[in-house]
């Protein structure tokens, strides 16, 4: 048995270090550290809760809109507030905007170049995907970035500025929309939906997102060249490189619902436990710091009753992560568990043939492209200038609130608890908390940490480029992780 230590890790948000136990050219197991502690739970208390929506988006600078609206649903629930229609129609598209610009960037800039890298230079298909995805100089940056800046022309309209918008209130969005910026909006996501059918699917959005099955997107890319477009690229890569058997987690899948509209969520909340779909009991959700250099070791707890404590007095501790659990077991968040919790036969096919993997998890962002941007397109379309787009209600001197919703890497949630007048507890559990957690304390790993076991390493390397795969297929936002 052998060590290496990987990391830092290029193209990963915030710092991430991995301890890999390794023998017969595999690793055997996992221990995934979050270095960087930046208190911002300790920030927030004292302060008056609707400083909350200031602080919290600067947790991070490429998901703050999912903050501030995680943020602004706490603050309403603490209050009982309830958004008017215009309310919750900007605030899915301010959500939509920057989750599917992290979703597109994923693919683009962080994982794809990957495979350009000198270790596949042997491979044939090297020089094509080295062209178009190899960091700063390949093709489809140069047509992607142009795209990408254009899109969150939307998120300046809607929100005055991205990162870090104050416009996301508990009763709505601050900035209301006139008739004639309904055009402009429309003609923005019109603009990025061209970009996505030529580019990166060489199809419409729709054809995309009615994919039933393996054999139905197996069938697809047949249909043309390999080189044809972006998807058809990582769908021959993966075929090449067998990604479907890399990066396996638990199969256990959860997801906080997205997009809510007066119907109901557009996706539905819910986790998948042994093969079986069940409904979401926040009261299950815990967070165990056993293996964390917090206080509060004796006892997992719920995040409403959450303890955000440093110490370096846990010997054990090897993470500045906690471990989140829903009922004692370790879930996966994300794109993948989004769509097979909302029931995507594509989703489900995935899963229920190779399970949760590097291959599933790409491809299920990608389908959440061309479902949701269509759907945008319908909300432009549905906002009223002349109705209200925000309601208001007093805080309460006292109580408590929650806000769960989804970012484009999985589920967040913020719990907060308010003694006169001020901010006396509030908690964050980020996507990556959940999927890049360390051990509990019944000695299980973390998401991640399952999903390295038996990654292959090759002579020499020092940072395995299949553990940089399996990495990067979860998207770690790791200033999240440890906010």
């Amino acid at each position: 048995m052998s060590r290496i230590v990987a990391g830092p890790f290029n193209r990963v948000e915030g710092d991430l270090e991995i301890t890999l136990d390794t023998a017969a050219d595999q690793v055997q197991s996992a221990r995934v550290n979050s270095p960087l502690y930046r208190g911002f739970e300790q920030i927030l208390v004292g302060h008056e809760p609707m400083d909350a929506l200031v602080y919290t988006p600067r947790i991070c600078g490429i998901c703050s809109v999912t903050q501030s609206v995680a943020c602004a649903r706490a603050l309403a629930d603490l209050c009982g507030l309830e958004m008017p229609e215009n309310g919750l129609l900007s605030t899915n598209l301010v959500l939509a905007n920057e989750n599917m610009t992290d979703l597109l960037t994923h693919f683009y800039l962080f994982f794809m170049p990957d495979f350009a890298r000198e270790v596949y230079a042997d491979e044939p298909w090297f020089d094509e995907i080295a062209g178009r995805f190899k960091a700063v100089t390949g093709s489809a940056s140069k047509a992607m970035l142009p795209a990408r800046a254009e899109f969150l022309h939307l998120m300046g309209i809607l929100a005055g500025k991205w990162p870090h918008t104050l416009s996301l209130q508990p009763g709505g969005t601050a900035k209301p929309v006139a008739a004639q910026e309904r055009i402009r909006l429309l003609a923005i996501i019109a603009s990025f939906r061209r970009f996505l059918e030529t580019e990166l699917f060489g199809d419409d959005l729709e054809v995309i997102a009615s994919l039933q099955s393996l054999d139905d997107l197996e069938q697809w890319r047949q249909q043309k060249p390999w080189h044809s477009s972006d998807l058809r690229r990582f769908l021959h890569i993966s075929e090449q490189l067998q990604l479907q058997s890399l990066g396996r987690g638990t199969d256990q899948f959860m997801s906080y619902g997205s997009y809510l509209q007066s119907s109901g969520n557009l996706f539905r909340s819910g986790v998948v436990l042994g093969g079986e779909a069940l409904s979401l009991d926040s009261a299950l959700i815990t967070e165990d710091v056993a293996y964390s250099w917090m206080s509060g070791a004796d006892r997992p707890r719920h995040p409403a009753n959450g303890l955000t404590q440093p110490t370096l007095d846990n010997g054990d501790a090897y993470s500045w992560c906690k471990a989140p659990r829903f009922n004692r077991q370790v879930m996966e968040v994300g794109a993948l568990a989004r769509q097979l919790i909302n029931g995507h036969p594509l989703a489900r096919d995935l899963v229920q043939q190779q399970g949760g993997n590097v291959h599933s998890r790409i491809v299920a962002r990608l389908l959440e492209l061309a479902i949701v941007v269509p759907q945008m397109q319908h909300w432009v379309r549905a906002i009223d200038p002349a109705a209200p787009f925000c309601n208001h209600a007093p805080l309460p001197d006292s109580g408590s609130g929650v806000g769960m919703i989804e970012a484009a890497r999985g589920s967040l949630g913020h719990w907060i608890e308010v003694n006169r007048g001020k901010i006396s507890n509030y908690q964050i559990v980020a996507p990556t908390t959940w999927n890049f957690s360390p051990r509990d304390q019944q000695g299980i790993p973390g998401a991640l940490e399952l999903a390295l076991e038996g990654a292959p390493i090759r002579a020499g390397e020092k940072t395995p480029v299949s553990v940089q795969h399996i990495v990067r297929s979860f998207d770690p936002c790791m200033a999240c992780t440890v906010h």
